[in-house]
Protein backbone atom coordinates (compact mmCIF):
# COMPACT_ATOMS: atom_id res chain seq x y z
CA UNK A 1 0.00 0.00 0.00
CA UNK A 2 1.50 3.22 -0.93
CA UNK A 3 3.01 5.37 1.87
CA UNK A 4 0.17 8.13 3.28
CA UNK A 5 0.51 9.82 6.39
CA UNK A 6 -2.09 10.11 9.27
CA UNK A 7 -1.16 14.47 10.07
CA UNK A 8 -4.18 13.92 12.32
CA UNK A 9 -1.77 12.58 14.59
CA UNK A 10 0.18 16.21 15.28
CA UNK A 11 -0.58 19.59 15.83
CA UNK A 12 2.34 20.81 14.12
CA UNK A 13 2.52 22.54 10.93
CA UNK A 14 2.00 20.23 8.44
CA UNK A 15 5.10 20.19 7.26
CA UNK A 16 6.89 19.35 9.77
CA UNK A 17 4.15 16.82 10.46
CA UNK A 18 5.32 15.00 7.10
CA UNK A 19 8.89 14.88 8.44
CA UNK A 20 8.10 13.84 11.92
CA UNK A 21 5.89 10.88 10.34
CA UNK A 22 8.76 9.64 7.95
CA UNK A 23 10.57 9.46 11.25
CA UNK A 24 8.39 7.41 13.39
CA UNK A 25 7.45 5.16 10.41
CA UNK A 26 11.61 4.93 9.70
CA UNK A 27 11.91 4.00 13.90
CA UNK A 28 8.77 1.77 13.99
CA UNK A 29 9.78 0.08 10.82
CA UNK A 30 6.83 0.55 8.55
CA UNK A 31 9.47 2.16 6.23
CA UNK A 32 12.42 0.16 5.16
CA UNK A 33 15.68 1.71 3.56
CA UNK A 34 15.25 1.91 0.05
CA UNK A 35 11.80 2.05 0.18
CA UNK A 36 10.00 4.61 -2.48
CA UNK A 37 8.41 7.56 -1.13
CA UNK A 38 5.26 8.33 -3.22
CA UNK A 39 6.00 11.35 -5.74
CA UNK A 40 5.50 14.59 -3.77
CA UNK A 41 2.58 16.06 -6.29
CA UNK A 42 1.09 12.77 -5.97
CA UNK A 43 1.28 12.43 -1.89
CA UNK A 44 -0.15 16.43 -2.22
CA UNK A 45 -3.33 15.01 -3.84
CA UNK A 46 -3.66 12.14 -1.71
CA UNK A 47 -3.55 14.31 1.40
CA UNK A 48 -5.34 17.33 -0.09
CA UNK A 49 -3.17 20.19 0.56
CA UNK A 50 -0.55 22.38 -1.86
CA UNK A 51 2.02 20.74 -3.31
CA UNK A 52 4.88 23.42 -1.57
CA UNK A 53 3.53 22.06 1.81
CA UNK A 54 4.68 18.51 1.29
CA UNK A 55 7.93 20.33 -0.56
CA UNK A 56 9.11 21.39 2.51
CA UNK A 57 7.86 18.28 4.35
CA UNK A 58 10.29 16.27 2.29
CA UNK A 59 13.20 19.24 2.34
CA UNK A 60 12.87 18.53 6.33
CA UNK A 61 13.46 14.85 6.24
CA UNK A 62 16.54 15.94 4.18
CA UNK A 63 17.71 17.75 6.12
CA UNK A 64 17.51 15.05 9.21
CA UNK A 65 19.09 12.42 7.11
CA UNK A 66 16.37 10.22 6.91
CA UNK A 67 15.28 10.60 2.92
CA UNK A 68 17.27 11.09 -0.10
CA UNK A 69 15.95 12.57 -3.81
CA UNK A 70 17.39 11.50 -6.69
CA UNK A 71 16.78 13.28 -10.16
CA UNK A 72 15.23 11.28 -12.13
CA UNK A 73 14.28 8.49 -9.68
CA UNK A 74 12.10 9.43 -6.88
CA UNK A 75 12.36 9.83 -2.92
CA UNK A 76 14.10 6.74 -1.29
CA UNK A 77 14.37 6.08 2.37
CA UNK A 78 17.57 6.07 3.97
CA UNK A 79 18.74 3.25 6.42
CA UNK A 80 20.80 2.10 9.48
CA UNK A 81 23.85 2.51 9.84
CA UNK A 82 24.20 5.23 7.15
CA UNK A 83 21.01 7.02 8.59
CA UNK A 84 22.05 7.17 12.60
CA UNK A 85 25.76 8.32 11.23
CA UNK A 86 24.21 11.20 9.08
CA UNK A 87 21.72 12.12 11.71
CA UNK A 88 24.68 11.96 14.61
CA UNK A 89 26.74 14.44 12.23
CA UNK A 90 23.59 16.71 11.60
CA UNK A 91 23.80 17.62 15.27
CA UNK A 92 27.40 18.48 15.04
CA UNK A 93 29.34 21.03 16.90
CA UNK A 94 32.84 20.76 15.52
CA UNK A 95 35.18 24.05 15.47
CA UNK A 96 37.44 22.49 13.15
CA UNK A 97 39.39 26.45 12.35
CA UNK A 98 42.16 26.84 14.62
CA UNK A 99 45.22 24.79 14.73
CA UNK A 100 46.04 24.24 17.73
CA UNK A 101 47.74 21.00 19.81
CA UNK A 102 45.18 18.28 21.62
CA UNK A 103 44.71 19.66 24.71
CA UNK A 104 46.10 16.95 27.51
CA UNK A 105 43.23 15.10 29.20
CA UNK A 106 45.54 12.47 31.41
CA UNK A 107 45.58 13.21 35.21
CA UNK A 108 48.45 12.48 35.70
CA UNK A 109 50.17 14.80 33.49
CA UNK A 110 47.71 17.46 34.41
CA UNK A 111 48.76 17.04 37.85
CA UNK A 112 52.38 17.51 36.92
CA UNK A 113 51.35 20.66 35.03
CA UNK A 114 49.57 21.80 38.70
CA UNK A 115 52.84 21.65 39.77
CA UNK A 116 55.12 24.09 37.63
CA UNK A 117 52.09 26.04 38.22
CA UNK A 118 52.32 25.93 42.39
CA UNK A 119 56.12 26.62 41.89
CA UNK A 120 55.86 29.44 39.91
CA UNK A 121 53.53 31.50 43.05
CA UNK A 122 55.85 30.87 45.52
CA UNK A 123 57.51 34.47 44.35
CA UNK A 124 54.00 35.61 43.05
CA UNK A 125 54.64 39.44 44.25
CA UNK A 126 58.32 39.24 42.45
CA UNK A 127 56.92 38.15 39.19
CA UNK A 128 54.03 40.81 39.24
CA UNK A 129 57.24 43.79 38.82
CA UNK A 130 59.09 44.61 35.49
CA UNK A 131 61.46 42.74 34.24
CA UNK A 132 64.46 42.91 32.02
CA UNK A 133 63.87 42.44 28.48
CA UNK A 134 64.48 39.40 26.82
CA UNK A 135 64.63 36.73 30.05
CA UNK A 136 66.03 36.72 32.89
CA UNK A 137 69.42 34.07 32.75
CA UNK A 138 67.15 31.45 33.99
CA UNK A 139 65.30 31.53 31.31
CA UNK A 140 67.27 31.87 28.57
CA UNK A 141 69.24 28.94 29.90
CA UNK A 142 65.76 27.08 29.99
CA UNK A 143 65.40 28.44 26.42
CA UNK A 144 69.03 27.23 25.38
CA UNK A 145 68.01 24.06 26.87
CA UNK A 146 65.24 23.64 25.03
CA UNK A 147 66.51 24.78 21.65
CA UNK A 148 69.00 22.08 22.14
CA UNK A 149 66.61 19.80 21.00
CA UNK A 150 66.95 21.04 17.78
CA UNK A 151 70.29 21.74 17.94
CA UNK A 152 70.82 25.24 18.08
CA UNK A 153 73.22 26.51 21.05
CA UNK A 154 73.14 30.35 20.37
CA UNK A 155 75.23 32.38 22.88
CA UNK A 156 73.17 34.33 25.14
CA UNK A 157 73.37 37.71 23.50
CA UNK A 158 71.73 36.35 20.41
CA UNK A 159 68.83 34.89 22.52
CA UNK A 160 65.40 36.29 23.81
CA UNK A 161 62.31 35.55 25.35
CA UNK A 162 59.48 37.48 23.89
CA UNK A 163 55.43 37.41 24.21
CA UNK A 164 54.89 35.03 21.45
CA UNK A 165 55.64 34.11 17.71
CA UNK A 166 53.29 36.90 16.35
CA UNK A 167 54.95 39.35 18.63
CA UNK A 168 58.09 38.42 17.44
CA UNK A 169 57.55 37.93 13.74
CA UNK A 170 56.02 41.50 13.58
CA UNK A 171 58.99 43.17 15.25
CA UNK A 172 61.31 41.34 12.92
CA UNK A 173 59.62 41.95 9.94
CA UNK A 174 59.46 45.50 10.89
CA UNK A 175 63.07 46.11 11.06
CA UNK A 176 63.72 44.27 8.26
CA UNK A 177 61.35 45.75 5.87
CA UNK A 178 59.41 49.36 5.52
CA UNK A 179 56.36 50.13 3.76
CA UNK A 180 56.19 49.09 0.04
CA UNK A 181 59.31 46.88 0.34
CA UNK A 182 58.77 42.82 -0.50
CA UNK A 183 59.16 40.23 1.48
CA UNK A 184 59.09 36.80 -0.29
CA UNK A 185 57.19 33.50 1.33
CA UNK A 186 55.74 30.16 0.23
CA UNK A 187 52.63 30.59 -1.84
CA UNK A 188 50.43 29.49 0.17
CA UNK A 189 51.69 30.41 3.60
CA UNK A 190 50.54 31.08 7.14
CA UNK A 191 47.63 33.62 7.51
CA UNK A 192 49.11 35.48 10.53
CA UNK A 193 52.53 36.27 8.31
CA UNK A 194 49.60 37.75 5.67
CA UNK A 195 47.52 39.72 8.75
CA UNK A 196 51.23 41.07 9.60
CA UNK A 197 52.44 42.69 6.64
CA UNK A 198 49.51 43.58 5.80
CA UNK A 199 49.52 45.75 9.13
CA UNK A 200 53.06 46.90 8.43
CA UNK A 201 51.89 47.86 4.72
CA UNK A 202 54.70 45.31 3.42
CA UNK A 203 54.12 43.58 -0.03
CA UNK A 204 54.30 39.71 0.41
CA UNK A 205 54.68 37.90 -2.40
CA UNK A 206 54.23 34.10 -2.51
CA UNK A 207 56.65 31.75 -4.11
CA UNK A 208 56.51 28.82 -6.82
CA UNK A 209 56.09 25.15 -4.71
CA UNK A 210 56.75 21.68 -5.33
CA UNK A 211 55.83 18.72 -2.85
CA UNK A 212 59.16 19.96 -1.38
CA UNK A 213 58.50 23.53 -0.52
CA UNK A 214 59.42 26.45 -2.13
CA UNK A 215 61.74 25.99 -5.37
CA UNK A 216 65.35 27.44 -5.33
CA UNK A 217 64.44 28.21 -8.92
CA UNK A 218 61.60 30.75 -8.01
CA UNK A 219 63.82 32.15 -4.96
CA UNK A 220 66.67 33.01 -7.34
CA UNK A 221 64.38 34.47 -9.85
CA UNK A 222 62.25 36.82 -7.24
CA UNK A 223 65.84 37.99 -5.81
CA UNK A 224 66.71 39.21 -9.00
CA UNK A 225 63.34 41.03 -10.22
CA UNK A 226 61.83 42.06 -6.40
CA UNK A 227 65.12 42.98 -4.93
CA UNK A 228 63.00 41.40 -1.47
CA UNK A 229 64.12 42.40 1.86
CA UNK A 230 63.45 38.77 3.62
CA UNK A 231 62.41 35.05 3.08
CA UNK A 232 59.88 34.02 5.51
CA UNK A 233 59.49 30.56 5.96
CA UNK A 234 57.37 27.91 7.77
CA UNK A 235 59.62 24.57 7.21
CA UNK A 236 58.38 22.00 9.37
CA UNK A 237 54.59 20.60 9.04
CA UNK A 238 53.78 23.78 7.37
CA UNK A 239 50.48 25.52 7.76
CA UNK A 240 48.09 24.44 5.94
CA UNK A 241 50.29 22.09 3.68
CA UNK A 242 51.85 20.11 6.55
CA UNK A 243 55.38 19.76 4.39
CA UNK A 244 58.77 19.39 5.85
CA UNK A 245 61.06 21.04 3.63
CA UNK A 246 63.98 18.18 3.48
CA UNK A 247 67.93 19.39 4.35
CA UNK A 248 68.80 19.12 1.27
CA UNK A 249 66.18 21.60 -0.25
CA UNK A 250 67.20 23.58 2.91
CA UNK A 251 70.52 23.89 1.65
CA UNK A 252 69.93 24.57 -1.51
CA UNK A 253 67.44 27.44 -0.38
CA UNK A 254 70.15 28.40 2.01
CA UNK A 255 72.65 29.00 -0.88
CA UNK A 256 70.32 31.11 -2.79
CA UNK A 257 69.98 33.03 0.26
CA UNK A 258 73.62 33.74 1.13
CA UNK A 259 73.89 34.48 -2.80
CA UNK A 260 71.69 37.41 -2.71
CA UNK A 261 72.70 38.28 1.40
CA UNK A 262 69.13 37.77 1.82
CA UNK A 263 67.47 37.56 5.81
CA UNK A 264 64.96 34.43 6.26
CA UNK A 265 62.67 34.68 8.59
CA UNK A 266 62.29 31.00 10.07
CA UNK A 267 58.67 30.57 11.92
CA UNK A 268 59.55 26.94 13.63
CA UNK A 269 56.05 26.72 15.73
CA UNK A 270 56.05 22.68 15.06
CA UNK A 271 59.98 22.52 14.59
CA UNK A 272 59.65 20.44 18.29
CA UNK A 273 56.91 17.92 17.19
CA UNK A 274 58.62 15.60 14.41
CA UNK A 275 60.50 12.98 16.55
CA UNK A 276 62.75 12.83 13.64
CA UNK A 277 64.35 16.18 13.35
CA UNK A 278 66.07 17.82 10.56
CA UNK A 279 68.16 21.07 10.81
CA UNK A 280 66.51 24.37 11.30
CA UNK A 281 67.90 27.09 8.70
CA UNK A 282 69.43 28.82 11.84
CA UNK A 283 71.59 25.62 11.94
CA UNK A 284 72.15 25.78 8.39
CA UNK A 285 72.46 29.58 7.56
CA UNK A 286 72.90 31.17 11.23
CA UNK A 287 74.03 34.38 10.02
CA UNK A 288 71.31 34.90 7.94
CA UNK A 289 68.34 33.57 10.05
CA UNK A 290 65.78 35.19 12.66
CA UNK A 291 65.21 31.81 14.10
CA UNK A 292 61.53 32.12 16.07
CA UNK A 293 60.31 29.06 18.38
CA UNK A 294 56.92 29.43 19.53
CA UNK A 295 55.30 27.58 22.62
CA UNK A 296 52.22 27.59 21.84
CA UNK A 297 51.98 24.28 19.22
CA UNK A 298 54.06 22.71 20.74
CA UNK A 299 53.07 23.14 24.71
CA UNK A 300 49.84 25.06 24.74
CA UNK A 301 49.01 27.93 22.44
CA UNK A 302 47.72 29.79 25.76
CA UNK A 303 51.40 29.83 27.06
CA UNK A 304 52.46 33.25 24.91
CA UNK A 305 56.08 33.29 24.77
CA UNK A 306 58.47 32.06 22.40
CA UNK A 307 62.15 32.00 22.12
CA UNK A 308 64.18 34.35 19.08
CA UNK A 309 67.64 33.24 18.14
CA UNK A 310 68.98 36.58 16.09
CA UNK A 311 71.78 36.07 13.38
CA UNK A 312 74.13 38.55 15.55
CA UNK A 313 74.20 40.40 18.28
CA UNK A 314 74.41 43.41 16.75
CA UNK A 315 71.66 42.69 14.18
CA UNK A 316 69.16 42.15 17.32
CA UNK A 317 69.47 45.78 18.83
CA UNK A 318 66.90 46.83 16.30
CA UNK A 319 64.93 44.10 17.15
CA UNK A 320 64.83 44.73 21.10
CA UNK A 321 64.25 48.39 20.60
CA UNK A 322 61.31 47.45 18.42
CA UNK A 323 59.55 44.82 20.49
CA UNK A 324 59.98 47.00 23.68
CA UNK A 325 58.47 49.92 22.43
CA UNK A 326 55.54 47.53 21.79
CA UNK A 327 55.31 45.09 24.77
CA UNK A 328 57.88 46.45 27.29
CA UNK A 329 58.77 42.64 28.15
CA UNK A 330 57.26 39.18 27.35
CA UNK A 331 54.95 38.25 30.80
CA UNK A 332 56.80 37.21 33.79
CA UNK A 333 54.50 35.05 34.69
CA UNK A 334 54.39 33.26 31.33
CA UNK A 335 58.02 32.85 31.01
CA UNK A 336 58.29 31.19 34.50
CA UNK A 337 55.50 28.65 34.01
CA UNK A 338 57.59 27.65 30.53
CA UNK A 339 61.04 28.02 32.52
CA UNK A 340 59.71 25.36 35.54
CA UNK A 341 58.38 23.32 32.83
CA UNK A 342 61.00 23.16 30.87
CA UNK A 343 63.45 22.14 33.90
CA UNK A 344 61.21 19.87 35.34
CA UNK A 345 60.13 17.76 32.51
CA UNK A 346 56.41 18.63 32.03
CA UNK A 347 57.79 20.29 28.98
CA UNK A 348 58.50 16.99 27.38
CA UNK A 349 55.43 15.35 29.31
CA UNK A 350 53.02 17.40 27.13
CA UNK A 351 55.51 17.21 24.01
CA UNK A 352 54.68 13.33 24.40
CA UNK A 353 51.23 13.84 25.18
CA UNK A 354 50.16 16.14 21.94
CA UNK A 355 52.77 13.51 19.71
CA UNK A 356 50.74 10.36 20.73
CA UNK A 357 47.40 11.95 20.76
CA UNK A 358 47.91 13.86 17.08
CA UNK A 359 49.15 10.31 15.76
CA UNK A 360 45.72 8.66 16.92
CA UNK A 361 44.08 11.24 14.94
CA UNK A 362 45.39 10.94 12.36
CA UNK A 363 44.90 7.39 12.28
CA UNK A 364 41.51 8.29 12.29
CA UNK A 365 41.69 10.64 9.11
CA UNK A 366 43.45 7.67 7.31
CA UNK A 367 41.01 5.11 8.23
CA UNK A 368 37.48 7.44 7.84
CA UNK A 369 38.83 9.53 4.65
CA UNK A 370 38.70 8.25 0.85
CA UNK A 371 42.36 7.00 0.14
CA UNK A 372 44.53 9.49 -1.65
CA UNK A 373 41.90 12.58 -1.03
CA UNK A 374 44.36 14.81 1.98
CA UNK A 375 47.77 15.71 2.82
CA UNK A 376 48.82 15.07 5.70
CA UNK A 377 52.03 14.78 8.28
CA UNK A 378 51.47 11.54 11.22
CA UNK A 379 52.17 13.88 13.00
CA UNK A 380 50.57 17.43 11.72
CA UNK A 381 47.17 18.76 13.95
CA UNK A 382 45.78 19.80 10.26
CA UNK A 383 44.45 18.07 7.32
CA UNK A 384 44.83 19.81 3.52
CA UNK A 385 42.06 18.62 1.44
CA UNK A 386 41.79 19.30 -2.51
CA UNK A 387 38.21 19.21 -3.35
CA UNK A 388 36.85 17.21 -5.91
CA UNK A 389 35.49 18.64 -8.65
CA UNK A 390 32.75 19.62 -8.83
CA UNK A 391 32.91 20.63 -4.60
CA UNK A 392 34.31 24.23 -4.56
CA UNK A 393 35.73 25.79 -1.62
CA UNK A 394 32.70 27.91 -0.85
CA UNK A 395 30.31 25.12 -1.07
CA UNK A 396 32.20 22.77 0.61
CA UNK A 397 32.49 25.13 3.35
CA UNK A 398 29.20 26.21 3.42
CA UNK A 399 28.14 22.68 3.96
CA UNK A 400 29.81 21.83 6.44
CA UNK A 401 29.21 24.91 8.35
CA UNK A 402 25.10 24.30 7.96
CA UNK A 403 26.14 20.90 9.92
CA UNK A 404 27.90 22.41 12.56
CA UNK A 405 31.23 21.56 11.28
CA UNK A 406 34.33 24.65 10.57
CA UNK A 407 37.06 24.42 7.72
CA UNK A 408 38.89 27.09 6.15
CA UNK A 409 39.08 27.99 3.42
CA UNK A 410 42.40 27.94 0.94
CA UNK A 411 41.46 31.77 0.40
CA UNK A 412 43.46 32.39 3.70
CA UNK A 413 46.47 30.97 2.79
CA UNK A 414 46.91 32.21 -0.56
CA UNK A 415 49.91 34.56 -0.91
CA UNK A 416 50.91 33.80 -4.62
CA UNK A 417 47.91 33.04 -7.33
CA UNK A 418 44.21 32.43 -7.34
CA UNK A 419 43.42 30.56 -4.28
CA UNK A 420 43.39 26.47 -5.27
CA UNK A 421 39.86 24.74 -4.73
CA UNK A 422 41.14 23.68 -1.03
CA UNK A 423 40.24 23.81 2.55
CA UNK A 424 42.09 23.11 5.86
CA UNK A 425 40.76 20.79 8.29
CA UNK A 426 42.50 20.80 12.08
CA UNK A 427 42.22 17.93 14.07
CA UNK A 428 43.60 18.96 17.56
CA UNK A 429 42.33 21.48 19.84
CA UNK A 430 39.70 20.99 22.47
CA UNK A 431 37.40 18.89 20.34
CA UNK A 432 37.26 15.15 21.54
CA UNK A 433 38.66 12.22 19.40
CA UNK A 434 34.91 11.08 18.89
CA UNK A 435 34.14 14.57 17.44
CA UNK A 436 36.82 14.42 15.24
CA UNK A 437 35.52 10.77 14.04
CA UNK A 438 32.07 12.11 13.71
CA UNK A 439 33.09 14.84 11.83
CA UNK A 440 35.74 13.56 9.65
CA UNK A 441 32.95 10.95 8.77
CA UNK A 442 30.53 13.70 7.82
CA UNK A 443 33.88 15.32 5.84
CA UNK A 444 34.39 11.82 4.09
CA UNK A 445 30.75 11.51 3.41
CA UNK A 446 30.73 14.83 1.63
CA UNK A 447 34.25 13.95 -0.85
CA UNK A 448 32.19 10.93 -1.51
CA UNK A 449 29.35 12.39 -2.48
CA UNK A 450 28.64 15.62 -5.31
CA UNK A 451 27.32 18.90 -3.64
CA UNK A 452 23.96 18.49 -4.83
CA UNK A 453 23.64 14.79 -3.16
CA UNK A 454 25.46 15.56 -0.25
CA UNK A 455 23.93 18.39 0.50
CA UNK A 456 20.69 17.06 0.82
CA UNK A 457 21.73 15.25 3.83
CA UNK A 458 22.44 18.21 5.87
Amino acid sequence: MPWTPDLTLSDKPRYLAIADMIAADVKSGRLAAGDRLPPQRTLAKRLEMDFTTVARGYAEARKRGLIDSRVGQGTFVLGAPKTAALRASARLSADLTMNLPPEPTEPELIELMRGGLAQVGRDLVGRLRYQGFGGSPADKDAASAWLGRRALVPSQDRLFVTPGAHAALLGILGILAKPGDVVLCEAVTYPGVRAIAAQLGIRLVGLAMDADGVTPAALDDACERLEPKALYLNPTLQNPTTLTVSEERRAALADVARLHELPIVEDDAYGFIPIRKISPFAAIAPDLTWHVAGLAKCIGAGLRAAYVVAPSAKASWPFVAALRAANVMASPLTVALATAWIEDGTADAILRFIRAETAARQKLATEILPAGSFAADPLSFNLWIPLPAPWNRSSFVGHLRDTGIGVVASDAFAAGGPPSEAVRVCIGGPSTRDEIRRALEFIGHALAEPPELASSYI
